[in-house]
């Protein structure tokens, strides 16, 4: 692989700084600041992106923002510049990913250095520069305000401030790792650059990312009294973790935590890795050279198949969150603002949670007291973990939990809009209580299931109006997993569809649209390649290489770890209703049957393929399992690669079925539903672009 991890000697990319273009501005072509300076010589710039409910960088705003910078530089009766956006949930979102898709060559070269440009053009202002944010303040978006003498943001819900770039394959390269590194340390900016994190501005301030938190209506007021106030804020571009030998013990550090918390990123140039070069070798060069060094990186970045893949996969994720499919654009659309949970387990809690923390006011039921009792901890538990990782404020804590009610009692749910059961797998079961539901429940009602595989068309038979029934298909933990697949039968109202996807997309969350089928779209695409990983481990000396391989491969655990977490108990149950309809295409094994039977059924009771004796610490390979399989003498796989290779055919030749038969109605909607759902890596495809002959696959020839 060709990371740049070299010899300090022989850096590859400040070999490369004396090819890096000068760039000459043209004229802006748009208008899209408003200018104004007022009569204490405050000019006030405004981005406002004519019909578009965002700002974002590209050639001609960067270009016209640059015009008024080179105003401000000869007009001598202005004392200060405040940057702010005319958008209610956006200040800046970054750059414009469509026009950069568009770019190759010299044109791709000239924007990547523009942005550069112009941010060094602003900070070269000799006036107070304050930056006034409210809403995403995001990649470039935050990139320019660190160019400003002062950050002032609102405690706004839509303000978030980062840089996020590595999730899709970049670095930040308008200065951002130069910067923020130099702002607040290396370690920091590692740690938000590293993990792509985005904050809140309260949690902004704690990292030192902005000055001064304040309620939107007062955001002018003090950026004013900011612009005024006599300051000796310069940039210095130093911090003392640049200090030999920081820089190169930081280096060594991180590069050996992503090698091991990421094996993957041994084997192609990743941005991660590329951010940890740029920071650290930034730290001991010039201010002028490590900006030369972002510039380096994103361009080699920027043409790789990965990054072009994982910005694929944005506007995928984009789209599926934002817009309806075509065929239920015009439908109208349901107002849900009070909603039932009927079930306070792990699911049930979790989802009553997810649809409080957005703001609907949620009863959370369930006949058992001991079940509501630990229902009512889960969700304390979410609000402390909110507090402590300072994601809600204690006013939102209080509010979420005043949201929520819960009850043992058989209450009237005539006011319900959603009803959402989340009781135990049992068709029977969940077909009377449906049932029931619908006697309480008013005729405008949407009732859903929680259902992970059994038939959403079985259980609309226990419901007198089956046009109101679909199923919502949340994962575990509900809070923090984007994906919801949306169950279709063949009598579901559009009406309820589109305003149950609408719901999920107010709620934070990506609805996929999938007709009923066995285990849907992602537990169907996991079950063959799981049975698969048990067949395999059954005949292998150590079953456990199973799993290095799918997380070199890039998955983020292998399929014996995901059984431990998904439970014995629930994955068999899957298997059961697959089986029934795909019996001669799974594979066979009874190892995890014999497991189950010795009360083995995984993380839940702390063993299972691993062992963790308090179910919080390390974890460890079970070997008592050994006695319950029959190794053979020869490996099975000649490296991990191929053992990849061909757990993954399994999910390739499953995901070309589910697209054959109507499942969902795209490869892009099951892709994305197996990275949102599943964690499929983003940068590797499901689908070749040639798809495979569905009658026969890879996966029938069994090693």
């Amino acid at each position: 692989m060709d990371l740049i991890v070299l010899d300090p000697t022989q850096d590859p990319i400040e070999d490369n700084l004396e090819q890096i273009p000068l760039r000459q501005h043209p004229p802006h072509k748009i208008h899209c600041f408003h200018k104004e300076v007022d009569p204490d010589g405050i000019c006030w710039l405004t981005f406002d992106t004519p019909e578009s409910p965002a700002n974002v960088w590209n050639a001609d705003t960067l270009d016209e923002l640059d015009g008024h910078i080179e105003e401000l530089h000869r007009d001598s009766s202005v004392r200060a510049l405040v940057i702010r956006s005319a958008k209610e949930r956006v200040f800046v979102a970054g750059a414009d990913l469509k026009k950069v898709g568009q770019l190759s060559g010299e044109g791709l070269h000239e924007l990547l250095g523009l942005g550069q440009d112009v941010f060094n053009h602003l900070e070269s202002l000799r006036i107070p520069k304050v930056a006034a944010i409210h809403g995403a303040c995001l990649g470039g978006g935050f990139e320019v305000t660190l160019a400003c003498d002062w950050r002032i943001a609102t405690d706004h819900d839509s303000t978030r401030l980062g840089l996020p770039e590595v999730m899709l394959g970049l670095i930040p390269g308008w200065g951002g790792c130069t910067r923020l590194s130099r702002l607040i340390g290396l370690p920091k900016a590692m740690d938000l650059i590293l993990r792509g994190k985005t904050l809140k501005a309260s949690s902004a301030k704690h990292f030192g990312l902005v000055h001064h938190v304040v309620a939107p209506e007062n955001l002018d007021m003090l950026a004013r009294q900011f612009a005024l106030k006599p300051t000796s804020v310069r940039h210095h571009h130093f911090h003392f973790t640049q200090v030999w030998p920081t820089p190169q013990i930081l280096r060594v550090k991180a590069k050996t935590m992503l090698r091991a918390k990421f094996p993957w990123m041994r084997h192609m140039d990743s941005a991660p890795m590329m951010a940890v070069d740029v920071i650290t070798r930034g730290a001991t060069t010039t201010f002028e050279k490590s900006l030369a060094l972002e510039q380096a990186a994103i361009r080699k970045l920027a043409i790789s198949e990965t990054t072009k893949r994982l910005i694929e996969v944005f506007f995928q994720r984009e789209a599926a969150s934002k817009k309806l499919p075509p065929t239920l654009s015009t439908q109208p659309v349901r107002k849900i603002t009070n909603a039932a949970v009927i079930g306070a387990g792990v699911m049930g809690s979790g989802i009553g949670y997810t649809l409080a923390s957005k703001g609907a006011r949620v009863l959370i039921t369930d006949v058992a007291v001991e079940a509501l009792a630990k229902g009512h901890g889960s969700i304390h538990k979410l609000l402390h973990s909110g507090l402590k990782h300072h994601a809600i404020s204690e006013k939102q804590a209080r509010d979420l939990g005043d949201r929520i009610s819960l009850t043992s009692e058989r209450v009237p749910l005539k006011r319900m809009d959603l009803i959402i059961e989340a009781v135990v797998e049992n068709m029977n079961v969940k077909k009377k209580l449906l049932a029931d539901l619908a006697d309480r429940s008013g005729p405008k009602t949407i009732l859903a299931t929680n259902t992970s595989a059994l038939s959403v068309t079985e259980m609309a038979k226990a419901v007198p109006n089956p046009g109101r029934f679909l199923g919502l298909h949340f994962f575990n933990p509900a809070h923090l997993m984007q994906l919801v697949e949306v169950i279709v039968h063949d009598q579901t109202a559009p009406d309820v569809i589109a305003s149950a996807m609408r719901f999920m997309q107010s709620i934070g969350k990506v609805p996929i649209l999938v007709k009923d089928s066995p285990g849907f779209v992602v537990n169907r695409i996991l079950m063959p390649y799981m049975l698969e990983a048990v067949r395999l481990a059954e005949m292998m000396r150590d079953p456990w290489e199973l799993d290095e391989a799918m997380v070199e491969f890039g998955m983020p655990m292998g399929p014996l770890r995901l059984l431990d977490e998904v439970g014995f108990d629930i994955a068999l149950h899957v298997e059961h209703t697959m089986r029934a309809a795909f019996e001669g295409r799974l594979p066979q094994s009874s190892l995890l049957t014999k497991m189950e039977a010795l009360g083995m059924l995984g993380h839940k009771i702390g063993k299972g393929f691993y062992i963790d004796h308090d179910k919080k610490g390390a974890l460890h390979p079970n070997r008592d399992i050994l006695a319950l399989t029959f190794p053979k003498e020869a490996p099975l796989f000649k490296n991990h690669e191929a053992m990849a290779n061909h757990l993954h055919s399994f999910m390739r030749t499953e995901a070309a079925l589910c697209l054959a038969e109507g499942v969902a109605a795209s490869a892009q909607d099951i892709e994305l539903a197996m990275i949102l759902g599943a964690g499929h890596p983003p940068f590797r495809k499901l689908f070749s672009d040639l798809l495979p002959n569905l009658t026969g696959s890879d996966h029938e020839k069994h090693p």
